[in-house]
């Protein structure tokens, strides 16, 4: 939203989403480093014919929703490179096994997580560092990550600190319409919730204020106590 026309045109031109076609990288990247802020994800459509996401294992974490948001705060400030990629996020997602799932579903090549849209990926990472995947889930595209959540029956409208929160900048309330995914911090209880998103702004890790208007649903993470 606060991203420049410019700066959309160039990350659109970068991603061919029906097209998922391999991206070129400089030589600084490299195939170790795959994302824009808040730039609307479309779907390929291979996804929109792929079956049902894989459901949620059942082994539980010992991990609070307090310590996956401080985690995610201390992300607060990463920023993508003026490809729109270049962020650890993306490194990490491109060399997933989840990667090559994902790439079976979607079409394209691990190289075009490197400079892809990464809101996703940032909250993929967070759980993933705290070993906390099978709660998390792990996906590049926020709406195939927002059906993981409801397949597992993790799925509602209450704004719970640390659920996962999913948007559309329409203010459409369908999985299909969703652009956009973070944390929930707290509700505000004025309309408003606090969050903790990556690719937003210009492109980097931020706490931001949202209104719930704009909010599709919550998935929630099963975390200890």
């Amino acid at each position: 939203m606060a991203i420049n026309r410019l700066h959309h045109a160039r990350k659109a031109a970068l991603l061919s989403a029906g097209a998922g076609a391999a991206l070129s990288l400089t030589a600084s990247l490299g195939l170790a480093s795959p994302a824009a802020a808040d730039v609307p994800e479309q779907a390929p459509q291979a996804a929109k014919a792929a079956s049902a996401p894989q459901t949620q294992q059942a082994n539980k974490i010992n991990v609070t929703a307090s310590q996956l948001l401080q985690l995610a705060k201390a992300q607060v400030g990463t920023s993508e490179n003026a490809y729109g990629g270049g962020t650890k996020f993306q490194q990490w997602y491109a060399n997933s096994r989840r990667a090559l799932e994902t790439i079976r579903r979607d079409g394209g090549s691990r190289k075009g997580y490197l400079n892809a849209p990464w809101c996703a990926m940032f909250v993929s990472w967070v759980g993933e560092q705290l070993g906390a995947r099978p709660q998390v889930g792990w996906d590049a595209w926020t709406v195939a990550h927002a059906k993981w959540f409801v397949a597992n029956k993790r799925w509602g409208n209450a704004a719970k600190p640390g659920a996962v929160v999913f948007f559309s900048w329409s203010g459409g309330k369908t999985l299909s319409s969703i652009r956009h995914v973070g944390f929930v911090v707290k509700d505000n209880g004025n309309g408003t919730i606090s969050t903790i998103e990556g690719n937003t702004g210009n492109g980097r890790v931020e706490e931001r204020v949202r209104p719930k208007s704009q909010v599709v649903g919550y998935g929630y993470p099963e975390y200890a106590g």
